[in-house]
């Protein structure tokens, strides 16, 4: 009975502390005497009581370190201070484990140095305006320089870039002259588009003015021209009607007296009547004969 709590107690003390279980996203570099042994992925694994040891647990999964500003000095002597975010993940544990000591420390370092390098060979403007091609470059070189590490740099990304504060008053003042310029800019070219629309304006109703004169004189003229051919048609019905009838000797006298009275309406000052109405049968007999002949 002794002998098999020994047992038990062996197998509790040897046994189960070295069976191990590896999450996701996670793995253990395994050493065996000393020397490595293998990389143990996820799932159940065991190791040699005495002879195997976890010579390092890793993360698989994607870092981020936000590393402090460094002071650079660009091309044209303006130092300024940068920070920078690294975004990497470990792709090899082993040699993340046995390739370098306190890699976190290295790539800080390194970030350090290839960002001095590449702003020393750009101007301020060009530093500014230049935020994608210094991550590029800096990510490639990175990549490449870690990758005996056993890391993969994703991502390099240029956080802050923070100029001197008597550029950043001369910066501001630039800024601000040349949102100036356009807006004097723009405010010119405003009131060149209104006087252009009002004169447009003014053209087009001038012309539409003239256009409505022209119409309303030809509808004038039009209107006076139908009236008169109409009165000139009455009077021809009127000659040819009377024609037609062979109006008697009283009739033509009394058209002769309403003439009469016609050409005497507020025209003349004087009219001279015959002295007796036979006069006026022998002009009524005049027109009759006229009449006749038409």
């Amino acid at each position: 009975m002794d002998i098999l709590i020994i047992l038990l107690i062996l197998v509790g003390v040897l046994v189960i502390p070295n069976i191990k279980i590896v999450s996701q996203a996670r793995v253990y570099v395994v050493e065996r005497i000393g020397s490595y042994h293998q990389t143990w992925s996820n799932g159940l694994h065991f190791k040699i009581p005495f002879i195997d040891r976890i010579a390092n647990n890793v993360s698989l999964k994607e870092r981020v370190e936000d590393f402090p500003p460094q002071p650079v000095i660009t091309k044209d002597n303006v130092t300024m201070q940068i920070d920078t975010v690294v975004y990497y993940q470990i792709t090899d544990a082993k040699l993340y484990t046995y390739g370098i000591e306190n890699p976190l420390n290295a790539i800080e370092n390194l970030t350090a140095t290839t960002l001095r390098n590449i702003i020393g060979d750009l101007e301020l403007d060009q530093t500014l305006t230049s935020r994608d091609i210094i991550n590029s470059k800096m990510r490639v070189i990175l990549d490449e320089a870690t990758d005996p590490w056993g890391i993969k740099v994703n991502r390099v990304e240029v956080k802050n870039i923070l100029p001197p504060r008597d550029i950043q008053d001369a910066m501001e003042k630039q800024m601000r002259a040349e949102r100036e310029r356009r807006e004097a800019i723009l405010r010119a070219e405003g009131l060149k588009r209104s006087s252009i629309l009002t004169a447009e304006g003014e053209k087009e109703s001038a012309i539409l003015r003239a256009e409505a004169e022209k119409e309303s004189q030809i509808k004038i003229a039009e209107g006076e021209a139908e009236a008169l051919l109409a009165i000139k048609r009455a009077e021809a019905d009127g000659i040819k009607l009377l024609k037609e009838s062979n109006p008697n000797q009283q009739v033509i006298t009394l058209k002769s007296l309403e003439t009469m009275a016609k050409i005497a309406d507020g025209n003349a000052t004087k009219i001279i009547i015959p002295s007796d109405l036979q006069n006026i049968a022998t002009i009524g007999t005049t027109i009759q004969e006229m009449l006749k002949k038409d």
